[in-house]
């Protein structure tokens, strides 16, 4: 009968949590209803907390002001940022499932070149349960993906790949420049569908974007802190770049792989080059400092769980970078708080406090 058909069961529909940081209205859903509405999601909400987010009827949700991460972190509530979109990290944090897909609220459906719309979601657990390539790039890209293989040449004895731990997706549409080049090229815009995933290799670090990601929180969820960023602090826009940056010396440093590529989500608005200045011009000169540290980073092989390499990163990135600016001496601290808070609510057996389709209790 028209009308009756059960939709199908999606991938890992009770392992994966959608955490979405917002200010507004969550009016941008309805359109990835088709691909979202049988996964939980976990809405942290930014700003005012008296402000009432609504969210289309038929999504099954809990929300998070800051009243309620105060009140479940305690002190510990000074790691999360405020009036940042970094404050996503505590949806990562009180989640409860092995994976994550992280995604901003100007990020709309994509198509592909045949006009097919994407299923961002469907992309990234097929790139998280197959194998990454980190020690040797493979020239055809992906070789676990259908059509693709290994290429001549390629050592067997590497062909089983390693865990992936992220999947990192793109966007149409609106480029996630910074400042200066937004300034630059304030009409660019990206129409370039790149049908590919890659493994990032082992040693290279690259820019991670947080408006469309993916990753294993039972292997790396830890080392996902997206920093101290927004009000108070004298930084922002680099709360993605710092997790990425952390993660993939600690992906390295275990092991796991990270993939960048597919799938693609279109970004609908470009934030104002001048406000993003004005967050962004320290990172623009500390980065220089930044990027030579992680490169150096080294991590002892002591360090065998996500949050003994975390913790160490801390230790070095106080020593190391805390002669660049005192604020990273704050971080450093903030990141050891990050993690004894992810301790506490992860260790002890789940106590349930969630209310379905409205705020935490």
């Amino acid at each position: 009968m028209a009308g009756s058909a059960i939709k199908p069961t999606p991938l890992l529909k009770d392992e994966l949590d959608i955490v979405i940081p917002t200010i507004r209205n969550l009016d941008f859903l309805e359109m990835w209803r088709p691909f979202f509405e049988q996964y939980h999601l976990i809405i942290v909400q930014d700003g005012d907390p008296s402000k009432t987010i609504k969210v289309p009827d038929g999504f099954d949700y809990e929300l998070y002001n800051r009243n309620d991460i105060n009140r479940i972190l305690g002190p510990k509530a000074s790691c999360i940022s405020f009036k940042d979109s970094a404050c996503r990290c505590f949806g990562y944090m009180v989640s409860k499932k092995k994976y994550i897909y992280t995604i901003d609220d100007d990020c709309f459906v994509a198509k592909n070149p045949s006009g097919e719309q994407i299923n961002a979601l469907e992309q990234h657990i097929k790139n998280l349960l197959s194998p990454s390539t980190p020690y040797f790039f493979n020239t055809l890209y992906d070789p676990y993906r259908e059509g693709a293989d290994f290429v001549r040449g390629y050592p067997f004895s590497l062909r089983e790949g390693a865990t992936t731990a992220v999947s990192h997706g793109l966007w149409l549409n609106i480029p996630d420049y910074d400042a200066p080049t937004q300034l630059v090229k304030p009409l660019e815009r990206n129409k370039r569908y790149v049908d590919a995933v890659l493994t990032v290799p082992k040693g290279t670090l690259f820019p991670m974007c947080g408006m469309n990601l993916a990753f294993n929180r039972e292997l790396i969820g830890p080392a996902m802190y997206f920093g101290l960023m927004g009000d108070g602090q004298p930084i922002g826009r680099y709360d993605d770049m710092w997790a990425g940056w952390c993660m993939k010396v600690i992906c390295d440093h275990m092991g796991w792989g990270v993939k960048t590529g597919l799938p693609y989500i279109w970004h609908s608005k470009a934030s104002n080059p001048f406000v993003n200045l004005k967050k962004e011009y320290r990172g623009i000169y500390w980065q220089e400092d930044l990027i030579p540290f992680f490169q150096a980073a080294v991590l002892p092989k002591e360090c065998v769980t996500v949050q003994q390499c975390y913790i160490e990163l801390a230790k070095q990135v106080k020593e190391k970078l805390g002669k660049v600016d005192p604020y990273f001496i704050k971080l450093a601290d903030a990141m050891v708080t990050w993690v004894e808070a992810w301790d506490e609510l992860n260790s002890s057996e789940e106590k349930s406090s969630k209310q379905p389709n409205g705020t935490a209790k």
